[in-house]
């Protein structure tokens, strides 16, 4: 089990370790905590009973009032109390801004994911930003001052304060426009990240990498970018660059950072250029008619159509190529596709595992898609905002009612 800092005194040592249990326990006995925590019965109990006037924990009605009792004296149940707060999660991304609000535990209250232009200034961006986590904010019905944490991922480096680097083209200032000062006052906790780490974190909490310690998840629909985790840690770098896709533009046989619905697009055109696929089969009208949707091209491919497999083995070969630069840089034993193209990306990985030994002398890590989708980036946002809710926010907050008791 990770060890969290409870945030509370050394005095109150129990009811750290009492807070802590509570998380991940559900409904709970005094008997519970003191098989996972080695503390005493009266001890636990003391450190219970603290916890539940401070309103930290909440005791549930018996077992024989539930119904599920038949004799003797029942145990009595807690669990961590429902209304602690809320946390936030915000994927903003370059085309889409979605705002998820939920509880510090696994309930999703609010979702909401809006289409952005691309092409707006970084003050109007920051503005529209602020607006959506308010109106989604008051659609769950919770006070901002109960807002316990609050992550934000962007595409873009950000270093350890939040901020990004400047770009040559503007780019990451604009996506990430002083979020960390803009909604600094939202939660006591707000964090401004990479969204390719987020991703990451994702994969590790609720994804394709439960119990890995070594691998990557590479973000491969708009742009290319890797969350990179090495013996179980997050890596992040000075400025918040480990990962960063613009090392694609200089490597031979992938060109650019752009993601794999232009490499899908790319490939097409060429593809139609050099006259190897049928003008009147379906890729060939796609391109014919301007209108080349990477998903369509994919579920052709995946339905034996010739010409759309042709398109998926060479965009194969530049994923194998990227994965071989990641698998040569960080040595990860699983390289996890995601966002929204994952989920029809198999005819382009079983292409890119055929050619990925080529690639590296290590041996190649295994290439799978993430089942989490578009939602990837809010789902590791949530799960930032719901660790820093745990080991910082309601540990300060217990703390503070528990002074209120003294």
């Amino acid at each position: 089990m990770t060890e969290v800092s409870t945030g509370l005194g050394t005095g109150r040592a129990s009811v750290g370790a009492v807070l802590d249990f509570a998380w991940g326990a559900g409904q709970f006995t005094a008997t519970d905590v003191m098989a996972a925590t080695s503390l005493t019965r009266s001890t636990a109990i003391d450190a219970i009973d603290t916890l539940v006037g401070a309103e930290v924990l909440r005791e549930l009605p018996n077992a024989r009032a539930a119904g599920s009792y038949r004799s003797g004296r029942p145990a009595r149940r807690f669990t961590l109390s429902s209304d602690l707060g809320v946390v936030i999660g915000i994927d903003a991304g370059d085309t889409h801004l979605a705002v998820t609000v939920a509880d510090p535990l696994d309930r999703t209250l609010v979702h909401h994911r809006v289409e952005v232009d691309s092409t707006q200034s970084a003050d109007a961006r920051r503005a529209t930003i602020v607006e959506q986590l308010r109106a989604a904010l008051e659609e769950s019905g919770t006070p901002r001052d109960d807002v316990l944490a609050l992550c934000v991922g962007v595409a873009a480096p950000v270093n350890r304060d939040g901020i990004s680097p400047p770009h040559p083209d503007g780019f990451w200032e604009r996506t990430n426009p002083g979020l960390a000062d803009a909604l600094r006052d939202w939660a006591p906790v707000v964090e401004i990240k990479n969204d390719a780490q987020l991703a990451a974190i994702a994969e590790g909490a609720v994804g394709a990498a439960i119990g890995c310690r070594d691998y990557v998840a590479l973000l491969a629909s708009e742009r290319f970018g890797g969350g990179v985790v090495v013996d179980g840690h997050v890596l992040h770098g000075a400025h918040g660059g480990v990962g960063e896709g613009i090392v694609f533009d200089h490597i031979v046989g992938v060109g650019s950072a752009f993601g794999l619905r232009y490499s899908v697009q790319n490939q097409a055109r060429a593809a139609m250029k050099a006259g190897e696929i049928a003008v009147d089969g379906a890729v060939g009208r796609l391109v014919a008619e301007e209108r080349i949707d990477s998903r369509v091209v994919l579920t052709l491919a995946a339905s034996g159509d010739a010409d759309a497999v042709l398109i998926t083995d060479r965009v194969g070969a530049t994923v194998a190529r990227i994965v071989g630069v990641l698998g040569s840089m960080y040595d990860p034993s699983r390289v996890i596709v995601c966002g929204a193209v994952a989920e029809s990306i198999e005819p382009v990985l079983a292409a890119a595992r055929r050619i990925l030994p080529e690639e590296l002398h290590l041996p190649a890590p295994e290439i799978v898609a993430s089942t989490l989708g578009a939602a990837v980036v809010s789902a590791g946002a949530i799960a930032t905002a719901r660790r820093a809710a745990r080991e910082r926010t309601v540990p300060q907050l217990a703390e503070r009612r528990l002074s209120a008791l003294s």
